[in-house]
């Protein structure tokens, strides 16, 4: 049989790996990533005028054909917000309906679907919280996430990665921190609320070892390690990091509640340490929550 000289032979082209959610914490920490050597054949990253998750009609047609890799980093995530009626639909459609889509494309085209959890599908009555422990959320946003968690593992090439008090680029707890160590504001934290932060270069970097190494599908914890803190002690931690001369100042949620007035405030699960025996098992090592908001502030601030 005649074969055709190598020069004329069209290679396959490699596998595709598509993200949505390019402009949030997570999308920004997985470009450079996933555009790395390290990550054959890089990923694409549609932005809003492609896939509009509140419009399940641009998710249908975007162009699935040879993509192997789906990962969901877009959420609503406004968690007072949520509980607000004006929001109930858009909360549902983002964190539910278009998951469901995204699952079932996932099916269709054979795909591996990654898709973020979140600690709010528990009530935080257990002081560490294992990936097979039951769902019980105590808010609208936790019970999307929850529904979304369902949906996924219904299709079995799945990684759910399960997150806590998340930090990356944009609006987050520990910037708005920062911001008022830096314009001389001494703030009010909750001290009752317990969990680990979560930077979000470490969730992407969880993400591409999962999927480089062929770990075993289903859902895996992934927080930064070290001790169980309250948001106030991460509070005091940034002042003292950035020798700010404020004072943070310990509140109950309650009271922190009450100062707020008649606005709706989301029910927080009171503890969100995450298990993380699982992703170690599958050769992850998540690094210590304490140095990674030491580098953290040592590059932005």
């Amino acid at each position: 049989m005649a074969h055709p000289p190598l020069a004329d032979v069209t290679p396959f082209a490699p596998p595709r790996t598509v993200v949505i959610g390019s402009e949030g914490q997570l999308g920004n920490s997985l470009r450079p990533l996933l555009n790395s050597p390290q990550f054959p054949g890089g990923a694409e990253f549609p932005g809003l005028d492609e896939i509009d998750l509140t419009r399940p009609e641009t998710i249908e047609a975007y162009d699935w054909q040879g993509v192997s890799t789906l990962i969901n980093a877009a959420a609503f995530t406004a968690v007072d917000a949520a509980q607000r009626p004006e929001n109930l639909a858009t909360a549902w459609a983002i964190n539910v309906t278009a998951v469901r889509h995204l699952t079932e494309i996932a099916r269709r085209h054979r795909m591996t679907l990654v898709h973020i959890s979140s600690d709010y599908v528990f009530d935080g009555s257990r002081e560490i919280h294992t990936e097979d422990e039951p769902f019980a959320p105590l808010g609208v946003y936790g019970t999307t996430k929850a529904a979304a968690d369902e949906i996924v593992a219904t299709w079995p090439r799945h990684y759910l990665l399960r997150t806590s008090w998340v930090v990356g680029r944009g609006r987050n707890f520990v910037a708005t921190m920062a911001d008022l160590a830096a314009r001389g504001i001494s703030p009010r934290v909750v001290d009752d609320q317990f969990g680990r932060l979560t930077f979000s270069d470490d969730i992407a970097a969880a993400i591409r070892h999962l999927l480089t190494t062929g770990a075993p599908h289903g859902t895996y914890n992934i927080s930064g390690d070290g001790p169980t803190c309250s948001w106030y002690d991460i509070a005091a931690r940034v002042f003292e990091l950035l020798d700010a001369p404020g004072v943070v100042t310990p509140v109950s949620t309650a009271e922190y509640d009450a100062g707020r007035g008649d606005a709706i405030t989301a029910r927080r699960p009171v503890h969100s340490t995450l298990d993380l025996s699982r992703i170690r098992a599958a050769g992850f090592t998540p690094p210590d929550a304490d140095r990674r908001l030491q580098e953290y502030l040592a590059r932005r601030y």
